[in-house]
């Protein structure tokens, strides 16, 4: 199984950003992924999550209405689009995927709790 997050870079505050996740070796369409970040110096926080179950999403306070998680299963593909970028956003940002539906390990920030991990991808935001 692998995990790719993509699609970090430098961008100003207030700028965009479109993360992708990218799985290969598992069905894709069983799986919940979440997005998690981590800030220097902290611990990983869960801030979005795609339930195929029941085509359910979960967002992070610090995320609601800024950042849109959407997925297409024919691509094996989750994405992360972030809008409305803050200096706050800066981490490394990976996605992980759960056979456990609910986004329960997401909404607990376990990252660890997840089944599997890709590596992540850095976003820096700065101006």
């Amino acid at each position: 199984v692998q995990l790719q997050a993509s699609g970090g870079g430098l961008v100003q505050p207030g700028g965009s950003l479109r993360l992708s996740c990218t799985g290969s070796g598992l069905n894709f369409d069983k799986y919940v992924i979440g997005w998690f970040r981590q800030a220097p110096g902290k611990e990983h926080e869960g801030i979005s999550c795609s339930d195929p179950s029941d085509g359910g999403t979960y967002y992070a306070d610090s995320v609601q209405g800024r950042f849109t998680i959407s997925r297409d299963n024919a691509k094996n593909t989750v994405y992360l689009q972030m809008n409305n970028l803050e200096p706050e956003d800066t981490a490394v940002y990976y996605c992980a995927a759960d056979t456990l539906p609910g986004c329960i390990a997401t909404k607990t920030h376990d990252y660890y709790g997840m089944d599997f991990w890709g590596k992540g991808t850095q976003v820096t935001v700065s101006s």
